[in-house]
């Protein structure tokens, strides 16, 4: 992945988004600091696909019998 400004970017778009479908990603920057990324149209719908740990969670096919017992002893004291 290569980083280009933001000016480069603009003045040769078409070469910066035929190196996103070569497998070939780019970083935009503006006044230094990495703003966007551009990368190929196959490559977005790869990433938009994975789902979030949250839901992966969700999903898991436990019940209420393979969670382990909650510890029930009283909490410690704590100064304040």
């Amino acid at each position: 992945m290569h980083e280009i400004q933001l000016r480069d970017a603009k003045a040769t778009l078409s070469t910066v988004v035929d190196e996103a479908i070569n497998g070939q990603p780019s970083v935009i920057t503006r006044h230094g600091r990495k703003t966007a990324v551009i990368i190929s149209w196959e490559e977005w719908e790869r990433l938009s696909q994975v789902p979030s740990f949250g839901r992966l969670l969700a999903s898991l096919p436990i019940g209420p019998e393979d969670l382990s017992e909650r510890d029930q002893s009283p909490l410690r004291a704590v100064d304040v």
